[in-house]
């Protein structure tokens, strides 16, 4: 099998093709989807996960709006990230210097999962000043999923000592019915295309290897003491079907990040996004509306 996906092959069928660009920034290159004008909206999907994610709400989004979604380091076509630089702070540095070399100054950053987190740590340490963050189904606190938890974390810690550990993954996700299991794990239901695109993904050793690095460098006990400082509005959309990250976790967010308040969704998953597209744009619609084409781009309403 491939160690990395190649654009020339894998990426011409890949979603949102015509907005796709590669970016050199800190050190590595970054494969970064760009479209529409007016305030810039900057979209960092999960652990595992890829620009794809976004596939049915980045084209409605930038309309009326410049959307900025990169592969995150490691993570199906961007570089990875050196270990010693795979902490969360890493990961928020990394993403700050791309959207300098981008010159872009996001007014909403949107995060899902573990992308909330990294969304919250550039705020946190002065790498962006956003109007807004938007969470959705933010892995804020340790993962507790019990089919997922035993074999993200405990790869992720074998890939420390081993680093034939990405391989071993990727040869399991060969087996569709393995995908399967852990996309069902989520609680969420998403199309044929985007579970194709998942065991795509997790059957490349380098992908593999970018999403179990991040679970095994990332200490989100430490991260919650830093929440408490995050005077950013920050709007958490839960999935109250979501079988990742417990819904009433919001809660105790919301308790520590003072300026936060709840949105849930019924019936959605982890993966709501993917799901419901629709829905996540009518939030992010209230936070940040779309500008008129021919008017300059317009500070966004607090979340």
């Amino acid at each position: 099998m491939p160690s990395r996906l190649d654009w020339s092959r894998d990426g011409r069928d890949w979603p949102n093709r015509e907005a796709s660009g590669f970016v050199r920034a800190g050190g590595l290159s970054w494969h970064v989807q760009s479209a529409g004008e007016g305030d810039d909206i900057l979209l960092l999907h999960g652990t595992g996960a890829s620009t794809h994610s976004w596939r049915g709400l980045s084209a409605p989004l930038a309309r009326g709006r410049h959307v900025i979604a990169p592969d995150l380091p490691g993570h199906a076509f961007t570089d990875p990230l050196p270990y010693s630089r795979l902490s969360l702070p890493g990961m928020a540095d990394a993403v700050g210097a791309l959207i300098r070399k981008l010159g872009v100054r996001p007014r909403v950053i949107v995060g899902h999962s573990a992308g909330a987190a990294i969304a919250i740590r550039m705020v946190l340490d002065g790498h962006a000043a956003p109007d807004a963050i938007v969470s959705l189904n933010g892995a804020l606190f340790p993962i507790s999923n019990s089919f997922a938890r035993p074999l993200f974390v405990g790869a992720a810690k074998l890939m420390a000592l081993n680093p034939l550990t990405p391989w071993l993954f990727a040869m399991r996700a060969r087996d569709r019915a393995a995908v399967r299991r852990l996309l069902a794990g989520t609680g969420s239901r998403i199309d044929p295309q985007d579970e194709e695109l998942y065991a795509r993904l997790a059957a490349t050793p380098s992908h593999a290897a970018g999403a179990l690095g991040m679970m095994a460098g990332w200490n989100l006990h430490a991260f919650q003491d830093d929440l408490p400082r995050l005077k950013t509005p920050l709007l958490l959309v839960v999935g109250e079907a979501d079988a990742m990250v417990p819904p009433s976790r919001a809660a105790g967010v919301a308790r520590l990040a003072k300026n936060a308040r709840v949105a849930r969704l019924p019936g959605l998953g982890h993966l709501a996004h993917e799901e419901a597209p629709d829905k996540i744009l009518a939030l992010i619609d209230e936070i940040c509306p779309a500008s008129p084409a021919a008017a300059p781009p317009r500070k966004c309403a607090n979340g």
